[in-house]
């Protein structure tokens, strides 16, 4: 499985951005997909997830700002950002689940800066 992840950039504080994440490869195989990001300085940390029948699971910090989705028929998972903060800056990494292996795409920066 191969992850592209795109949608990111540069964001006032109180704007929206939208990432998405297509997967190639053997999609049908994928349970969860989600998002993680890792701001300079700390560690790599869960934004959201979503599992293959739409159950989904946010970090504390993004509940009610930020939502996850999935097509499931195209391998595609989206985020979509809303009410951005400057502590969202971070780099932002697509991630899945397929047969007990779990895949990682490139990262793709947003920053909230006015």
């Amino acid at each position: 499985v191969q992850l592209q992840a795109s949608g990111g950039g540069l964001v006032q504080p109180g704007g929206s951005l939208r990432l998405s994440c297509a997967a190639s490869g053997s999609i049908s195989s994928i349970s969860f997909m989600g998002w993680y990001r890792q701001a300079p300085g700390k560690q790599r940390e869960l934004v959201a997830d979503i599992t293959s029948d739409d159950m989904t699971n946010y970090a504390d910090s993004v509940k009610g700002r930020f939502t996850i989705s999935r097509d499931n028929a195209n391998g595609t998972v989206y985020l979509q950002m809303n009410s951005l903060k400057p502590e969202d800056t971070a780099v932002y990494y697509c991630n899945c689940w397929s047969l007990r292996r779990s895949y990682w795409g490139r990262g793709t920066l947003v920053t909230v800066s006015s």
